[in-house]
């Protein structure tokens, strides 16, 4: 099998992210909630949206509000700021 790393600073494989999107993560920000890839450097930032595309994700809506049942195992939706 071969790897290709998108992440080199965790480590993180096309295969990794596919996995995670395969689960429900539409964005890199979700993509980076469930692995890490994309938070140090920021360097694989462009290479996570290329793998996830530009296509409508229909769970992104749900999960953007914090349904935790949307995005699957391991993965969780990002906190939302509170309204004053």
């Amino acid at each position: 099998m071969n790897r290709v790393y998108v992440c080199s600073c965790f480590g993180i494989t096309e295969q990794q992210v596919r996995d995670h999107a395969d689960k429900g993560a539409c964005t890199p920000r979700q993509i980076a909630s469930a692995c890490k890839a994309g938070t140090d450097c920021g360097g694989c930032v462009r290479r996570i949206q290329a793998l996830l595309g530009r296509g409508a994700c229909p769970r992104r809506e749900l999960a953007d509000q914090g349904d935790p049942g949307v995005l699957g195992a391991g993965i969780s939706a990002l906190p939302q700021p509170q309204a004053a």
